[in-house]
This record gives structure tokens, sequence and C-alpha cells, in this order.
């Protein structure tokens, strides 16, 4: 409980993006972004919000299960409205890793989330996909976040 406590509050975040996923593109699309964190369940969950540069939103809830010493963590975005299937981990040693299932263009993939580089004042946040159960892994979104 409370592992997500640095990221309660204001962010400017440095995102990339990579253009096409999973088909070997190594082209990104880089830009800017704003975060806003707030706290829930005295640090057993939090909310964040997202706002993008095209003008949409993207959000996330993170639970925290005492029984299994794990978070849950859901995405939504504004552009599609849907919540998206959760990724769910803990953090060890500072560093926070979170697996779960999904599609991608009617696929199955495996989703990892990576939170590291943990201070007081930045952060980071990678995505990635796997199409062999995890065997190997594309990074495809990477978040920097600077505490405004």
């Amino acid at each position: 409980m409370g592992d997500f406590d640095f990221l309660v509050g204001n962010w400017l975040v440095t995102n990339r993006k990579l253009r096409k996923r999973l088909a070997g593109s190594t082209e990104w699309d880089e830009f800017e972004s704003t975060s806003r964190c707030w706290s829930l369940f005295d640090g057993a969950g939090n909310v964040d919000e997202f706002t993008f540069p095209d003008g949409g939103y993207g959000t996330t809830l993170r639970l925290f299960e005492p029984a299994a010493q794990q978070w849950t963590l859901h995405w939504a975005a504004s552009h599609n409205g849907m919540l998206q299937p959760p990724v769910v981990g803990r953090f060890t040693d500072g560093e926070g890793r979170f697996y779960g299932t999904d599609h991608h263009e009617g696929l199955p993939i495996r989703v990892r989330y990576v939170w590291s580089t943990i201070t007081p004042t930045s952060a980071r946040w990678e995505q990635a996909f796997s199409m062999d159960s995890g065997q190997t892994w594309e990074t495809n979104w990477i978040m920097d976040f600077t505490r405004v």
C-alpha cells in the first residue's frame, strides 16, 4: 500500500510513442502532455488524468489488493471511451512491473507496464507488447514524468 504515493501531484510528461506497434517500426512520435494524480483509500488507490495535445484525455485507476499484495491498473482513453483490460503486479526494489492480456489488431497479446527511475521529482513509465506470451517484448510507449 502506498507504492504509488510518489505519483500524487501535477506532472509534465514527455511522451515517445511508437508510430506502428508490432510491425518492426523504429519511428517514434514525441509530444508533451500533462498529468494530475490524486490518492484514494488512504494510499490503497489513486487516479490520474492525462491531457494530450490532440485534445484527448486518458485516465488510470490503480487499486491495491492487500490479500494478494498486488496492484490492479485500469486504463481508459477519451478517444474510444473504453476501459482496457487491467494489468496486475507489484513493486520490487523500487521498480513496478504489471502484466495483463489484451488484443492488438484482433490478435492476442501480453501487455507489460514498468514504473522505474522514481525520484521525488521524476519517474518513468513504459508500455510493451508481446505476441509470444512474454518471450520477447516491444516497448511502444515511454513517458518521462517531471514534477510541476
